[in-house]
């Protein structure tokens, strides 16, 4: 199976004028179809620059990404907006839904920016939603929402226009454990029963239990890449 995500020696480096900061330094890691990797590490450790990277929201200074087998160095400005736009899922911690749309309109919008809303979309958003157990919520507004259902439905949005890389920054910094627990278990088998990549950055090591990966970060560099059930387990419970 190819790699879906793959990063190569990749280093980003801030130059001040008298102070060189660098915060991703010889990275490199890769992610196949369906499977769901947690990168985590402590404030500063270069988790959130390396998923920026990721993301085409960043350029490395050096070293190589490469997304669904595009390289995203040969990416120009307006081509990388499109390739954001069309194969790459987010989901953030502050969830970031339009409030004056609706549940349904939220996790359609990614459909219509593409030109792909038709029919059977529709159809798709409504089945994701039902799955996500939304189906009550399909026509209310995001602060009618726990902070839990506003989670899933930035779920829905990130998966909805079927992209290669779902990508997730602290999807779950500001919920209770209950409802964290609940987010990361729906957003893990949607990735795995889709086939897509995902990654998810957390600071909460006891989130790792449903992902198949841990990679650990610090001062810039990967530090280890837990594979096992028994590594990852050993991690939560030093948690």
């Amino acid at each position: 199976m190819s790699d879906i995500i793959l990063a190569e020696a990749v280093n980003k480096t801030y130059q001040t004028r008298t102070l060189t900061v660098r915060a991703v330094e010889e990275v490199s890691f890769n992610i196949k179809a369906g499977e769901f990797v947690a990168l985590v590490g402590p404030s500063g450790s270069g988790k959130t620059t390396m998923l920026a990277m990721l993301a085409a929201l960043l350029n490395p200074t050096s070293g190589r990404v490469n997304i669904d087998g595009q390289d995203l160095a040969s990416l120009s400005d307006n081509d990388r907006v499109r390739f954001r736009r069309e194969r790459i899922g987010f989901t953030f911690q502050a969830n970031n839904l339009l409030p004056y749309l609706t549940v349904l309109e939220n996790t359609e919008l990614m459909l219509r920016l593409n030109n792909g809303f038709n029919k059977q979309s529709h159809a798709r958003a409504l089945e994701l939603l039902e799955r996500l157990g939304l189906q009550d919520r399909l026509n209310n507004l995001p602060n009618q929402l726990s902070g839990g259902q506003k989670q899933r439905v930035s779920i829905a949005r990130s998966l909805i226009h079927n992209p290669a890389v779902v990508l997730a920054d602290e999807p779950t910094a500001s919920l209770d454990s209950e409802r964290a627990y609940q987010v990361v278990r729906i957003f893990a088998d949607l990735i795995h029963e889709q086939q897509r990549a995902g990654i998810m950055v957390t600071h909460d090591l006891r989130m790792c239990v449903y992902v198949d990966r841990v990679i650990q970060m610090r001062d810039g560099r990967v530090i280890a890449t837990l594979n096992s059930r028994a590594e990852i387990e050993e991690l939560i419970g030093c948690a």
